[in-house]
């Protein structure tokens, strides 16, 4: 369903339409409990809105949002933006600094928090914001801060909108545009460098608008929400789109562990999931490997092709089942698939769409469309409709370049920072991702991995590390590892899987355990290096014994590590 040209490209009119269209349907709530309407969904936003004004919030105040995902932060969030303030997302595993130097340089006027965050409010240096209101009812004891709860403030504002307690006339809302400032969100990226990103209502409505036409989503679907709101790739898919289709948002609460991601989705029966890569590989590692391993049969069949595509394709009615049976669709994006995992979705059956975006386009810039058979294993399929892509300095015997992208999704620059906002946006609108990829003759566009993380050895060969590293994490006793380059030659640091390290190594001695995971390294070496070209071979494997920082979408904090694999 892509915008027509009678259709107004602000959060507003969405939320508007929305209530008109489908009124009576269920719109938002927690999971495992009765949700709210349409029509239920317009009231509370419009009386929280009018509430803002009368306590001051005007057209462009900044509105901060700490807290981790529930329909209260929709909620507020809309509210935020139907009187043209901005709300100011910030992701709940941001250290203590970073949320003083967000609430201090936004000089953000309310703040939306939980009990669990609002810790990091406390020692700020500056003034707090005026009002500080906790979506989880929790009532501060310690006396720090002055913390209104949110159903309080709710109940208040619902019963004035219904002129239940006042004879005031409530003040006129005024008008949004769609190039009016909806979101200043700060990237939490692998580079290191927190940028401000300021975004409008056109740039996220246009991407909701445009995702909706990559995938079939009926009216009364039901979303199971188990990413952070705060990132755009949640915000936009798993928030925006299903109320722009009319479906229902179930809220997690936190992103679950695959235990309680089935029990969720056994009592929710999903239609559509967003997720990150992790969740997906975990699940292949715990629950699909595992069969293979432990039956003779199914490991002989899974050695030949023909019999590997039988055994996946009845794991993959096992895994429908495990997300609650109703699955029509799960999107996966946020970080870089592994092919291994992908191969087996493929096979498997499973209805799953990779896309692939950042925060500065709002976020997608490629995915799917759904159902599309000419879409490669391992590319991030077609840009998006209204989106054009080009490589720019392509090698030309690999074809591979820079991704730029241009649309109207692409951000309107960093806050108060327009040196760097040059740098990455043209004169003419095209915004250079930073990431390096090359699109195939079918048009799918194939990512290789970031500008910054390319590693030139002393031949002058580029060896792009995520590759390697897709490779080393497709070992079912590897969490995750890095591929780092130390005087000239290529180490790679694994965090490995001590759970299954336990269990092949149960009534070992200390010293036999150490000896086994060497040789477990040692033996992964040589094997991967066999299908590497020798440019990109390893000459060390090392254990690390903590896992890698990590940014709100499980992407590794490169810069944070040196040649040694430790934090710098």
């Amino acid at each position: 369903m892509l915008a027509g040209p009678e259709v107004r490209m602000t959060l507003n009119y969405i939320i508007d339409s929305s209530k008109e269209k489908y009124r009576d349907l269920p719109a938002i709530g927690m999971a495992m409990e009765k949700p709210i309407s349409y029509g239920e969904l317009h009231d509370r936003i419009s009386a929280l809105a009018a509430q803002f004004q009368k306590d001051g919030v005007t057209k462009g105040d900044r509105v901060a949002i700490l807290a981790e995902n529930s329909h209260h932060w929709g909620i507020a969030y809309l509210a935020i933006v139907r009187i043209g303030a901005v709300g100011v997302p910030i992701l709940p595993d941001l250290p203590e600094a970073d949320v003083h130097h967000i609430l201090a340089e936004m000089k953000v006027k309310m703040l939306f928090t939980t009990q669990r965050q609002l810790d990091k409010v406390y020692e700020m240096s500056g003034e707090p914001p005026e009002t500080i209101l906790t979506l989880d009812d929790y009532q501060s004891v310690e006396g720090l801060l002055q913390v209104g709860r949110f159903s309080d403030y709710l109940e208040g504002a619902l019963r004035a909108y219904r002129h239940e307690d006042e004879e005031d006339e409530m003040a006129p809302f005024p008008e949004v545009a769609e190039d009016d400032l909806a979101s200043i969100l700060y990237t939490s990226g692998t580079s290191g460098f927190s940028k401000a990103v300021m975004l409008t209502h056109k740039n996220l409505t246009s991407n909701a608008y445009a995702a909706s036409s990559l995938m079939d989503i009926k009216p009364g679907s039901t979303f199971l929400s188990i990413l952070p709101m705060s990132h755009t790739y949640e915000f936009t898919t798993g928030f925006l789109l299903p109320l722009l289709m009319g479906a229902r948002i179930a809220y997690a609460g936190k992103t679950p562990t695959p235990a309680i991601l089935q029990n969720l989705c056994s009592h929710e029966k999903p239609n559509v999931i967003f997720a990150v890569p992790l969740v997906l590989e975990k699940i292949y590692k715990k629950r699909v490997l595992p069969k293979i391993e432990k039956s003779k049969l199914l490991g002989l069949m899974y050695s030949v092709g023909f019999g590997r595509k039988i055994v996946n394709r009845s794991i993959g009615k096992k895994l429908g089942e495990f997300f609650g049976g109703n699955l029509t669709l799960m999107g996966v994006g946020g970080a870089a698939l592994n092919p291994e995992v992908e191969t087996f979705l493929k096979e498997s059956g499973f209805p799953y769409l990779v896309g692939y975006g950042l925060t500065e386009s709002s976020p997608l810039i490629a995915g799917g469309p759904f159902g599309d058979k000419t879409i490669a294993v391992g590319s991030a399929g077609k840009p998006i409709p209204g989106v054009d892509v080009k490589i720019m300095n392509a090698d030309p015997e690999t074809g591979i370049g820079e991704i730029f992208a241009l649309g109207p999704n692409v951000m309107d620059g960093y806050y108060n920072d327009e040196e760097t906002t040059a740098e990455v946006i043209s004169a003419d609108g095209w915004l250079a991702t930073g990431d390096l990829g090359k699109i195939d003759e079918r048009g799918n566009l194939h990512i290789k991995g970031r500008s910054k993380n390319v590693i030139v050895m002393a031949n002058g060969e580029n060896v792009y590390p995520e590759a390697i590293e897709h490779r080393l994490n497709s070992y079912h006793w590897v969490v995750e590892s890095l591929v780092v380059e130390n005087n000239g030659r290529l180490n790679g640091w694994i965090y490995p899987d001590y759970e299954h390290i336990d269990e092949m190594t149960a009534g070992q001695s200390r010293v036999q355990r150490r000896q086994f995971i060497d040789n477990l390294l040692e033996d992964m070496r040589k094997e991967v290096n066999t299908q590497l070209p020798p440019a990109s071979r390893l000459a060390e494997i090392h254990e690390r014994r903590e896992p890698f920082i990590k940014t709100a979408t499980h992407k590794i904090k490169r810069y944070l590590y040196d040649k040694q694999g430790s934090v710098a």
